[in-house]
């Protein structure tokens, strides 16, 4: 096969599926062009020889049998869905070069020893609905179809209604497979390091782990003009203390940890009163479990601290509380020994962002490549990676699923 034509040609047609006028992409779970795609990726791996099914909520799958340990299994694969005018390749890329090295391998070397199979997931975004990872987490036996059974989108459409629109139905039983050996995941960096280090692939050996925060400070509205600084108790002051300190305290901590604060919603959020509440965000990342919560804890009693030196109420609700997940090493050690073999330019990393692969690693032994994002950009209609790194992450995703299903 000619795996540049044929992973260029996949590409184009799934960008073709869900385009939006907008500019980028814009293919939610159980909407018409989400199942255009998975039909689309169903058709390229019956046409590649492999035997495919879907199951209960939509999750693809395209099987070989090995020739020796068929009940031993190494999948490969990622998602299929998108964010609301998002790029072309987060997500689908990953399912484009799963499918396409299987098939390079099989018309290279015939039947692997171990079976091989590919998964393009329903869903991993949460774009439509307020559901996150539900095909990875449907796939190891871990979703709660309560969370989601009577919820709706933003138009009013509920979950079950669309899910059934399409022909999917909640799992009646939801069971674990014991057969899966291996599960090797690619996806584009979504940062700027591979690129600004001139490499062109990424070994992920952990994703961090995540805390999320809604903070709302209370203090007192009134007038701008006849309210003395010292007689204020200003809400979005007290924020931008917080903020300085937090931010000044994690920059001097560096790598691997993250620190942003994303929304600021003041009130009542007009040019000539002192606000008297604020409501903001906070996210921080870090590989390491319990320097996360050393740090994060260490940040909410200096919130505090601040509050109350300047007459403020707090209030801070921690709503996300994701540890890292490990890669398992010696999946990373086969990825980074194929990449020394084959001369590619990688390093070693972590993922600062969230992917099926950290539902998946508790479970089944786990890893992911990841190759550059052109000025660090996703979730946006300028992602793009340069065709040739693209190439050369199909190519070490083919050399990994060699060693591991036909060695």
């Amino acid at each position: 096969m000619e795996l540049e034509k044929v992973v260029d040609e996949r590409l184009k047609k799934l960008s073709s599926i869900g385009s939006d006028p907008t500019g980028g992409m814009t293919r939610l779970l159980y909407s018409d062009s989400w199942l255009e795609a998975q039909k689309y990726v169903k058709a390229q791996m019956e046409s590649s020889g492999m035997a495919t099914q879907f199951d209960d909520v939509g999750n693809l799958f395209g099987r070989i049998e090995g020739s020796e340990k068929p009940e031993e299994t190494i999948m490969t694969g990622s998602h299929i869905d998108t964010v609301v005018n998002g790029g072309t390749l987060d997500g689908q890329f990953g399912v484009v070069a799963s499918l396409t090295a299987v098939q390079f391998l099989q018309d290279k070397y015939g039947a692997p020893k171990r079976s091989l199979e590919v998964i393009s997931m329903a869903e991993e975004e949460g774009s439509r609905f307020p559901t996150v990872f539900w095909g990875s987490k449907n796939f190891v036996g871990i979703a709660n179809n309560a969370e989601v059974k009577d919820v709706a989108d933003a138009s009013g459409k509920k979950f079950a209604d669309e899910m059934h629109r399409q022909g999917f139905d909640f799992s009646a039983k939801q069971t674990r497979r014991d057969d899966i050996k291996a599960f090797v995941e690619e996806h584009i960096e979504q940062g700027s390091i591979l690129e600004r280090e001139h490499e062109q692939i990424g070994v992920v050996n952990s994703i961090a782990g995540q805390r999320r925060y809604d903070i709302t400070l209370k203090g007192e509205a009134n007038h701008a003009g006849t309210t003395p600084l010292s007689y204020r108790h200003d809400a979005v002051y007290g924020m931008a203390k917080i903020v300085n300190d937090a931010l000044d305290k994690a920059h001097e901590i560096g790598d691997p940890l993250v620190l942003t604060f994303g929304k600021v919603v003041p009130k009542p959020n007009t040019v000539n009163v002192v606000p008297g509440e604020v409501l903001f965000t906070m996210d921080c990342r870090h590989t390491d479990a319990d320097y996360l919560v050393k740090f994060t804890t260490e940040i909410e009693n200096m919130m505090r601290d601040v509050a109350k030196d300047m007459g403020l109420d707090i209030n801070i609700d921690l709503w996300m509380d994701e540890k890292p997940v490990p890669m398992s090493q010696d999946i990373v050690d086969t990825i980074e020994g194929q990449a020394k073999a084959g001369n590619y330019k990688y390093r070693v990393m972590h993922s600062g962002a969230g992917h099926d692969s950290q539902v998946i690693a508790p479970v089944y032994p786990t890893a992911m490549i990841f190759v550059p994002s052109i000025n660090g950009v996703s979730h946006n209609p300028a992602e793009n990676t340069k065709f040739e790194d693209l190439v050369e992450g199909v190519k070490l995703m083919a050399d990994t699923l060699y060693q591991l299903a036909y060695k």
